[in-house]
């Protein structure tokens, strides 16, 4: 009987190793996080939309005969005012980034500050950008380079408002002592959307009115 116990026992030990043959399971950390993926994801399917309409910038700019671009009709851009809300908006990166590498090191102060200063830059930017729309004196129906103008623009702005809406639950979240350096994925992730808005900015100042 004992001899027949070690028996088994000897087999069970042999099947448990063949059942676990091969690989060991891939470490977590080798593996890109589910959250960052989709993000990724998101943010290269956004790339597209905008090439969609940069590329009926391009075709007015550069292809469609005996159409100018800005100044056009008599009417001009606001490019200070531009410039200077793009300064807001890159200042907006950096405090997004001070936040993400204080939440990191466990700097609450750093997070909760990073994150507040972050959303009032971008409310600050929406708000320049509506009264320039208020001002600037052409309307999008009026002809195809107000169009592309509003639309890239305002393509850009609806992304603000919904990088705003996240920064400022992250920010009500961050306040309420949620995040620490084992948990942040609900700041680097709505983060990493606000630096792609950031950059998307730069493109689009600099091609629609710099160039």
């Amino acid at each position: 009987m004992e001899a027949a116990g070690i028996n088994a026992a000897v087999a069970l030990e042999h099947h448990d190793d063949h059942e676990h043959h091969g690989p060991p399971p891939a470490n977590r950390s080798s593996r890109v996080d589910t959250e960052l993926l989709g993000m990724m994801l998101f943010i290269i399917s956004e790339i597209m939309v905008f090439g969609a309409f940069f590329t009926a910038y391009f075709f007015i700019r550069f292809v469609a005969e005996g159409a100018a671009w800005f100044p056009f009709q008599g009417n001009e851009l606001p490019v200070a005012i531009a410039g200077m809300n793009t300064a807001i908006l890159l200042s907006s990166s950096l405090t997004m980034h001070w936040a993400q590498t204080s939440v990191k090191n466990g700097n609450r102060f750093g997070l909760k500050a990073g994150m507040l200063l972050t959303s009032l830059l971008g409310a600050a930017f929406l708000s320049i950008q509506i009264n320039e729309y208020v001002n600037i004196g052409f309307a999008p129906q009026e002809f195809a380079q107000a169009t592309i103008f509003y639309g890239l623009t305002g393509l850009h702005g609806a992304h603000v408002f919904i990088g705003l809406t996240l920064l400022v639950m992250v920010t009500v979240r961050a306040f309420r002592g949620h995040f620490s350096p084992e948990h942040h994925h609900g700041v680097e992730v709505p983060g990493i959307y606000w630096h792609f808005v950031d950059v998307m900015w730069i493109v689009v100042y600099t091609t629609i009115y710099i160039l």
